[in-house]
């Protein structure tokens, strides 16, 4: 369905130029990674099925124009589940060239390759401690402590739901010193206080994971490991807006939806689009 065109309201999709050597605020590049899955998923439909619902959106927001930031893309990786050092070489060149870089999955595995180069902090929003043995959606907060050589007292994860991890990754994240702020202390804590925590103890050079599945599966329909009784779409949205506005965060991505399964009116992929936009909005908060 074509949307009509009025001159008064650009939309965002027009904001996020191709790459064409301008320094950018901010670089936004896909990573379509889906085959080490541990669910089968069709994620690597993502990053494009998100810069389309761009198309919805304006730059207005309560921080300003959006629009007087400058975004760029910077396409694709081609077969990252195999070619993970292409996704490290330029998820740190656009860290170095820009305020703020945002890597579109595709499934979570991709946050190793993403964040490996910063070797600083790590936030999580996400229902799962993803520390599993092995290469897979499951696994890079351990593959990042193991191979990146991240300091797991630098790590927080947010979100970690009851029934969506084992009893054995849950001693593990204990015993590592990562700092767990479950869904239940979520209703108990306002937005504000869990994100200057989260950035006390990330400190400087930290990457945010988005894993949106960390959301109730009523708002994400299109994340197949979401359960009901996660956060909602508009708590997400408020975290990535905190969030972003310190500069310790220099990194973000926005994984574990698979477009190939949204519900009709697209609610997963629209908010994906709309956590670009929070972000953006923090950047404009700094």
């Amino acid at each position: 369905m074509s949307l009509k065109e009025d001159a008064n309201w650009p939309r965002a999709a027009a904001w996020l130029k191709p790459a064409d050597g301008t320094k950018p605020d901010i670089a936004i590049f896909g990573v379509p990674a889906n085959t080490t899955s541990i669910s089968v998923t069709g994620a690597d439909t993502t990053p494009a099925a998100i810069r389309d619902a761009l198309q919805r959106y304006s730059l207005q927001s309560s921080a300003g124009d959006l629009g007087t930031l400058v975004a760029r893309d910077f396409g694709d990786i081609e077969n990252p589940d195999r070619n993970e050092d292409e996704t490290a070489t330029l998820a740190e060149r656009l860290t170095n060239e820009a305020r703020l870089s945002v890597a579109l999955g595709g499934d979570n595995s991709i946050t190793f390759a993403v964040a490996k180069h910063l070797q600083g902090g790590l936030i999580t929003f996400d229902a799962h401690h993803d520390i599993r043995d092995g290469v897979s959606n499951g696994s890079p907060v351990r593959r990042l402590i193991d191979e990146a050589g991240f300091d797991p007292k630098r790590i927080v994860q947010i979100g970690i739901n009851d029934f969506s991890n084992s009893p054995e990754y849950t001693r593990r994240a204990k015993a590592l010193g990562i700092t767990v702020i479950t869904r239940e202390e979520l209703a108990r804590r306002s937005p504000d206080d869990v994100i200057a925590e989260a950035l006390e103890i990330a400190g400087p050079n930290t990457h945010v994971d988005f894993d949106v599945d960390v959301c109730d599966r009523a708002f994400v329909p299109a994340c197949p490991a979401s359960a009901p009784g996660g956060i909602s779409a508009f708590e997400l949205r408020t975290f990535a807006n905190l969030v972003t506005r310190s500069a310790y965060v220099r990194s973000i991505d926005i994984t574990e939806i698979d477009a190939s399964m949204d519900a009709p009116d697209q609610r997963t992929i629209r908010l994906g689009a709309l956590l670009i936009l929070e972000a953006a909005k923090g950047l404009l908060g700094r």
